[in-house]
This record gives structure tokens, sequence and C-alpha cells, in this order.
């Protein structure tokens, strides 16, 4: 189990911009770069769902909710990923988690992992 965490949420109006980081503390810059890494989102009595991905070589995929306004990159130097989220909207209010597989595909269900960490509050307001 890769230790992750999650930062960078917070309020913001419609519209608006946020930039989401997760670290991964316990792993060196080598043992982060063969991860797989994903961005999950929790609503309200909502189920936990995908919202990117990337893999290893840099191949991303997106929620089609997201798709267009969403951009994931990662850093392997600082052993950490970016969820760049712009256009806003109140839909995409949400707990953000992260999560790391060994050589994991661009997109994976949520049901491959167990355990989450305490995520980030995103808020939009309208």
């Amino acid at each position: 189990q890769v230790q992750l965490v999650e930062s960078g949420g917070g309020l913001v109006q419609a519209g608006g911009s946020l930039r989401l980081s997760c670290a991964a503390p316990g792993l060196t810059g080598l043992t982060f770069n063969p991860y797989g890494l994903y961005w999950f989102r929790q609503a309200p009595g909502s189920e936990r769902e995908f919202v990117a991905g990337i893999t290893k070589g840099g191949s991303t995929d997106y929620a089609a909710s997201v798709k267009g306004r969403f951009t994931m990159s990662r850093d392997n130097a600082k052993k950490t990923v970016y969820l760049q989220m712009n256009t806003l909207e109140p839909e995409d209010t949400a707990v953000y988690y992260c999560a790391a597989k060994f050589l994991g595909p661009p997109r994976i269900l949520q049901t491959q992992f167990r355990n989450w960490g305490q995520g980030t509050q995103v808020i939009v307001s309208s």
C-alpha cells in the first residue's frame, strides 16, 4: 500500500480553477516512476467515481464529465501528481482522493483499491 497525501482543495466559485496535488512521501523518485496514479472523487450520497489517471509513461485518461476541463500531470522527481481543474462547476463538488497501482493502466475501477486516504475537499459555489 503506497502512502499518498492529497492537498489543494478549497472553496471556489463556478468557473474558477484549483490545482490538486498528491504526493507519495514514502517512495523515492525511482520507485514512484512505475506507478499508475489516479484521481477519484466522491460527492455526498454518491459512489466514488474515477476522475483521471496517468500511467508510468504519461498516458492519461479522463472521465467524460471532466474531459477538456481537467488536466492530470506527474512530476516523478517530486513524487507528485497534479490535477489542474479549470472551469469548475458545482457538480465538481466532492472529496477528491488519490490512488496508485504498480504499472497501472490509464483508467481503473475504484474497486481495485481497498484503502483510501483522507482526500481533499473541493467545494464549487454557484
